[in-house]
């Protein structure tokens, strides 16, 4: 199952993209713990790429999720920006910049052209992500 979603370049569009993946997967069948997981990279995915990066050419951004047997692949296209995206090491009292780390923990692997994958077979299975 996979599903391609094209949203505003607006922050309205977090909560949607959050909603429209968390249904589908619980839809499918997909572990609670698993939907929160990728259900929270794609927020983060997508703030960031709001905060941080140009919209697609038609002003919007691309949210896909790929569900397979095995495990989840979440994606968050955007049209790019002048640096490439990488985890911050804020200081306790810094107000933002944990995106990045958060997704680094919760996810098997990410990064530019790559996939956050969440296996949903259990509670504690690696995921993958991409901006």
């Amino acid at each position: 199952m996979s599903s391609v979603v094209l949203l505003p370049y607006a922050p309205s569009s977090v909560a949607v993209a959050r909603q429209r993946l968390s249904t589908d997967l619980q839809d499918s069948g997909v572990f609670a713990a698993a939907i929160d997981d990728a259900v929270l990279v794609v927020s983060e995915l997508l703030s960031n790429a709001l905060r941080h990066a140009h919209p697609l050419p038609s002003g919007m951004v691309r949210v896909a999720w790929l569900r397979s047997d095995d495990h989840i692949e979440v994606a968050v296209s955007d049209g790019g920006a002048a640096t490439e995206p990488r985890a911050g090491r804020p200081t306790l009292s810094s107000l933002g910049g944990r995106g990045l780390g958060i997704v680094e923990y919760v996810a098997e692997s990410w990064g530019s052209g790559t996939t956050v994958t969440r296996r949903p077979s259990g509670p504690s299975c690696p995921l993958r992500a991409s901006r």
